[in-house]
């Protein structure tokens, strides 16, 4: 089994393609996406592949049109299976008595809960099992992230996070797209950066950041609490 220690000496030389290549040591890897441009880079990457990694993604119940047919669109044209993990019905029905069907809007408490609900409780499930969970984090995405590894350990669910973009440049992923032809989100072109669920999500204004349509109605720190960086749950002023 390798170690937090083996990725992070190791994958600093090595390209994203060799990354992912480089798991063919180990078992039990799972792929967490949200079908943003990162997660179609790797996707492209796991299915160019020979290397047994699963794919999941949490299927909130209030995501994008446009995602439904992005998530068919990749499984079609990769030829892969994307399992989805939903919330259970009797933790919405509660949500719903307590703080409204948009109670997300209301509090910072009420969306934390309606986060903790949709995307929390279902990635427990989805990663149960697993040593070792792919996410397309990158250093470029927030101040927040600027000293990303690219491997460490999730002490919260006992496993192993690995960053395969980690040092991965906005111009290098938008190259590497366009020249690969991967299937993106058509609310890109929209102004959307940051891609989530339906209601929480806008397109954002020239200059704002790339997270600041996401939970835009809030102040300060915004975050669902899937994220975890150095052990801690990602949390900035710079919208993490």
């Amino acid at each position: 089994m390798l170690t937090v220690e083996d990725f992070n000496s190791h994958w600093g030389s090595l390209t994203p393609r060799q990354r992912i290549s480089h798991l063919c040591q180990v078992e039990r890897v799972t792929f967490s996406t949200s079908f943003g441009l990162e997660d179609q880079y790797l996707s492209y990457l796991i299915a160019d592949s020979t290397i047994d990694i699963d794919i999941f993604t949490l299927d909130t119940g209030r995501i994008f049109s446009e995602t439904y047919q992005l998530w068919r669109q990749t499984e079609d044209e990769y030829g892969i299976k994307i399992r989805g993990y939903y919330p259970e019905r009797h933790d919405l029905q509660d949500y719903e008595e307590q703080y409204g069907i948009n109670g997300f809007y209301g509090s910072v408490e009420g969306r934390q809960a309606c986060c903790k609900i949709r995307k929390i409780i279902p990635l427990l499930n989805a990663i149960q099992g697993y040593d070792y969970w792919i996410s397309g984090l990158r250093r470029a995405q927030s101040d927040n992230r600027k000293d990303l590894p690219f491997a460490e350990y999730d002490a919260s669910n006992d496993i192993i996070k690995l960053y395969p973009l980690a040092d991965v440049s906005d111009a290098a992923l938008e190259r590497v797209i366009a020249t690969h032809q991967i299937p993106v989100n058509p609310l890109h072109e929209k102004g959307y950066a940051s891609i989530g669920c339906a209601p929480c999500t806008r397109a954002i204004k020239k200059g704002e950041h790339p997270r600041a349509g996401r939970w835009w109605w809030e102040q300060g720190a915004q975050e669902c609490g899937l994220h975890f960086v150095r052990g801690k749950m990602v949390r900035s002023k710079d919208f993490a």
